[in-house]
């Protein structure tokens, strides 16, 4: 990747969120039971962590599991969060040591307790990270973050969207980081929908949509989908430059 050709800033970086679709039927279409499928898409979520930094991407939201997917058998569910518990003791020191910031987005109340813990203790081991911040979506659902956000919200003639944007991310974190816009959410695994993520956040934000699934999806994927980000205009409601002359 050239990065001179994509005009990055390092110093702020693209927020970049990916849902990371497709680990089932991967599996699936090899003949393999699904949790491999969620396996293997650990792994790339490992090569696309460590790569992200090289592409000029500040904050990295990934949606690894959605409120919706409580409805999942529960054996797939299982499943999944041993995993989760799993990448968070393989891999916490490995962000440490790499400059990233972990933090979670979404709910925990309905998590165990030990998952939890741990989740708090890789937040805290990695709050000083300022090469990449790591946002993990789960237990997540855009529209009930907007809703509890929305409960708290004592809006008056004075307030702002960022005074609202601010309860949001409280809600959404737990603290008082506030997250930006998305820049550029990347979509695997050929479905083309937002599925309840980041809506407020994702207003502006360009959509990369690839039929690949996330098990195969590398690092030449994610630079092409930034390449095809800078090629886009945007323009926020503006007339394009050319037709405003």
């Amino acid at each position: 990747m050239n990065h001179q050709d994509l005009k990055i800033t390092k110093a702020k970086g693209l927020h970049v969120a990916i849902i990371m679709d497709g680990n089932g039927r991967w599996a699936t279409r090899q003949g393999l039971p699904r949790y491999m499928g969620h396996r293997a898409g650990g792994e790339t979520v490992r090569r696309i962590v460590e790569h992200a930094p090289e592409t000029g991407i500040g904050t990295l939201t990934l949606y690894a599991f959605s409120s919706d997917n409580w409805k999942r058998s529960e054996t797939e569910v299982s499943a999944l969060m041993r995993l989760f518990n799993s990448y968070l003791k393989s891999e916490t020191e490995n962000l440490y040591k790499n400059g990233a910031k972990l933090t979670f987005i979404g709910r925990r109340d309905r998590l165990s307790t030990a998952l939890v813990n741990r989740m708090e203790k890789a937040e805290k081991r990695t709050s000083t990270g300022d090469t990449l911040h790591l946002r993990i979506a789960i237990d997540y659902s855009a529209r009930d973050m907007i809703y509890e956000a929305a409960k708290k919200f004592n809006g008056n003639g004075d307030s702002t969207r960022d005074d609202f944007s601010a309860i949001l991310s409280r809600v959404q974190h737990g603290d008082q980081d506030f997250s930006r816009d998305v820049d550029l959410l990347i979509r695997t695994g050929g479905e083309q929908r937002l599925s309840d993520f980041l809506l407020w956040e994702c207003a502006y934000a360009e959509l990369f949509f690839t039929p690949k699934m996330w098990p195969d999806f590398d690092k030449q994927d994610l630079e092409e989908a930034i390449n095809e980000f800078y090629h886009r205009e945007r323009r926020f409601g503006k007339v394009p430059a050319a037709a405003a002359v």
